[in-house]
């Protein structure tokens, strides 16, 4: 997929393409923002996922999906690269965001990189 963003809109982190119900995202990690930004095919943004590194640890505190792109699986592909990225630099999460710790029941195959002490009871 091509680049995102026009002049001024440097992308630092690494990129990822998500397709999920016919429509395409590719979610970014911008740290100097501390979030992921998820865009669609025509660089509009979709939705965010914030989040606070400290140290081996990241808390990601907040997801919002802009009301156009509800339902389309954006607040899905956020939570897929957050962990993905998580785990590709080695760190402990705290899911501060209610939408991630639903979506993290869903996965346990992401279950060890969450912190013990905020794990949910089953």
């Amino acid at each position: 997929m091509k680049a995102r963003g026009g002049p001024g809109r440097a992308r630092t982190g690494p990129k990822r393409s998500w397709l999920d119900g016919g429509v395409s995202f590719t979610v970014t990690d911008v740290p100097e923002k501390e979030r992921f930004e998820a865009h669609d095919d025509e660089g509009a943004l979709a939705g965010v996922l914030t989040y606070q590194v400290t140290g081996g640890i990241v808390a990601y505190t907040h997801t919002k999906v802009d009301p156009g792109f509800e339902e389309q699986g954006v607040g899905s592909a956020l939570a897929k690269a957050a962990m993905e990225d998580a785990r590709a630099k080695n760190r402990t999460v705290v899911p501060i965001c209610p939408f991630l710790s639903g979506w993290l029941d869903k996965h346990p195959e992401y279950e060890k990189l969450v912190a013990r002490s905020t794990r949910r009871v089953k």
